[in-house]
């Protein structure tokens, strides 16, 4: 995003602003903005509310944040919470904390390491996650490559190569695993190389299709190669 040289918008402690255009915005302590704001550098600190729709080329929220409108831009960091009534549309999308889209999102690159949720459709390049997440419509992503935590969900998931294996590297996991179900549930899996574990499926298809360990899929369709993990159910194998 081009700008010619403007302002600053900096809120400590209690403080609203009816937004307009900025070089650089900060939020500390419990701020709002009130209306559409277009900025280069946007950071959210504490807790607040932005009622309209953020232009802004970098985006960075370290506390509790409530955005009424759209999020567009270059890059979000979410390093707290959010909550985005609308759509994300970034290239790049980084969730360390909790982030919760009510519409459409759309990115590049999204690496989650944290908590994810999105009502409608998330599409990107590249999907990589930790942890938990759930999709109310479509995942679709050339690459998806997903480490479980939890119970996690999508409606349908698409993509060129797709791998879902349960995430191994936490202590407490280990220590709770008898008690905490990790899964992947959806309708559909489609794809050209497709690796599973911990995923509950009605119909898997793809060329090459690995149904690894703690699987149970309705029907699988492949073109090329089949495996399945002793450990796991799938009721119906068709070769197309």
């Amino acid at each position: 995003m081009k700008t010619t040289r403007r302002g600053d918008l900096i809120i400590n402690g209690l403080g609203s602003s009816n937004g307009g255009q900025f070089h650089l915005v900060t939020l500390n302590g419990n701020g709002s903005i009130n209306s559409d704001i277009e900025c280069e550098e946007l950071e959210c600190n504490g807790t607040g509310t932005l009622k309209g729709n953020v232009a802004a080329t970098s985006t960075k929220v370290s506390g509790i944040f409530r955005f009424h409108g759209n999020i567009e831009g270059e890059k979000l960091k979410v390093d707290g919470t959010i909550k985005i009534k609308q759509n994300l549309s970034v290239k790049s999308l980084k969730i360390s904390g909790k982030a919760h889209v009510e519409g459409r999102v759309k990115a590049d690159e999204v690496n989650l390491h944290g908590i994810f949720s999105v009502g409608e459709d998330c599409e990107a390049e590249n999907f990589k996650g930790k942890y938990r997440f759930t999709i109310g419509g479509l995942l679709n992503a050339e690459q998806i490559d997903v480490e479980i935590y939890g119970d996690c969900k999508a409606k349908e998931i698409g993509g060129e190569t797709i791998t879902v294996k349960p995430h191994k590297g936490s202590f407490i996991g280990t220590l709770f695993k008898p008690f905490y179900k990790t899964q992947l549930e959806t309708d559909v899996i489609e794809g050209n190389q497709i690796v599973l574990e911990n995923t509950v499926a009605k119909i898997v298809r793809g060329h090459k299709v690995k149904i690894g360990p703690n699987c149970h899929i309705g029907v699988v369709e492949y073109t090329d190669e089949f495996s399945q993990d002793k450990n796991s159910i799938v009721g119906d194998i068709q070769k197309v």
